[in-house]
């Protein structure tokens, strides 16, 4: 996800030369190359170890992460249509299938997570008090709005008008399963942190999440409405003007919500700077929403046009892209160091504490 925003944000870039797309394109390579070897190891995991996907299932916060699965396939679909249908030229009619297929595997997932996940939260996982919120409990909400995100793009390059009314409405829809269910997270979430304070330090990086589903959201209903004022006038939907309608109403939202991401944009800069904290893989959390953020600024910038919006995505996109580096740097040592590849959900298992011990008195 962290990786393919990266690539995302400097295809959007209104300031940029010819070695923009080359960089974007190999960050392009590096994601598929990633997404592959976690997915095969993902599924190994559970194919030899199947009892660990009940316990993965079970865990009240390692469970909700199964929503970063269809973002990540998003961000790859997103650089394929930039990468090789619009830079490379590829536009034989297999290519926007081909990105038109992986686009409805990508709703079938993101439905999944975003209906099942917040059932298991009240059938499967233990009771828990309010202070154990996280801004976890958000992804489940956002992953229906990155991928109606990505149906705008997708709608885009299909030659069958069709068949781009119905990604674009479906789209619609995923937004709106998404969210709504997210604006009643964020109310819990506000109240959490009003009545028990932030967040430990091991979690505290969690408080720019609520940045996710609020940029995207922006950034979504910008890109659904610039789709609508295209296609509903070529295909005759409702009305000649509906188009329109959906445009500007999207612009509105848009920027609303880009106001209200200032405000959780404070309140996260605000915490992390209370104390120091630790690195740990949360540290990945920080990316993709900060990322989200800075495509709805650009794109208010297109829309305006406006130098401020521009100007501003672009260096909170550099910061962005500069703490993604970091965080490249600190994951690999510190799992060559063996410090971050466990589970959460078998931590409490004897097995894992055995290997842990072992572990430990290795590195001593």
């Amino acid at each position: 996800m962290a990786t393919g925003m990266v690539g995302l944000m400097l295809h959007a870039f209104p300031y940029s030369n010819d070695s923009i797309p080359i960089i974007y394109a190999v960050l392009f390579i590096i994601n598929i190359i990633t997404f592959l070897a976690i997915t095969i190891l993902t599924i190994l995991r559970y194919a030899l170890f199947p009892k660990t996907w009940s316990a993965m299932l079970r865990h009240p916060m390692q469970s909700l992460f199964l929503g970063c699965c269809p973002m990540g396939l998003t961000t790859l679909i997103n650089l394929f249509i930039f990468v090789c249908i619009e830079d490379a030229g590829w536009n034989s009619s297999w290519a926007p299938y081909f990105a038109w297929a992986l686009w409805w595997v990508d709703v079938v997932m993101a439905l999944a997570c975003s209906c099942g996940l917040p059932f298991l939260m009240m059938y499967v996982h233990p009771s828990t008090n309010l202070s154990a919120m996280t801004a976890v409990w958000l992804l489940p909400a956002a992953t229906p709005i990155v991928t109606a995100s990505n149906g705008a793009t997708v709608a885009s390059i299909l030659p069958n008008q069709s068949h781009a009314m119905i990604t674009l409405l479906t789209s619609f829809v995923l937004w709106g399963i998404g969210f709504p269910m997210a604006l009643l997270t964020l109310a819990i979430y506000f109240h959490r942190l009003a009545m028990h304070k932030l967040p430990p330090r091991e979690m505290i990086i969690t408080v720019f999440m609520p940045l996710g589903p609020i940029g995207q959201a922006a950034y979504t209903i910008m890109n659904l409405g610039k789709e609508s004022l295209v296609l509903f006038p070529k295909t005759g939907t409702l009305h000649e003007l509906a188009g329109d309608v959906l445009y500007i109403m999207g612009f509105g939202v848009a920027i609303i919500l880009w106001g209200f991401g200032l405000v959780w944009g404070f309140f996260a800069v605000a915490s992390v700077t209370r104390s120091r904290f630790p690195f740990n893989m949360g540290w990945w959390g920080f990316t993709f929403p900060t990322g989200v953020y800075v495509l709805a600024t650009l794109q208010l910038g297109a829309e305006l046009p406006s130098a401020f919006f521009n100007i501003l995505g672009m260096i909170m996109g550099i910061v962005t892209i500069l703490i993604w580096f970091l965080t490249v740097v600190v994951t690999i040592r510190k799992t060559l160091l063996g410090q971050v590849s466990f589970a959460a959900c078998l931590q409490r298992s004897e097995t894992f504490r055995r290997w842990r011990k072992g572990h430990n008195n290795d590195s001593v």
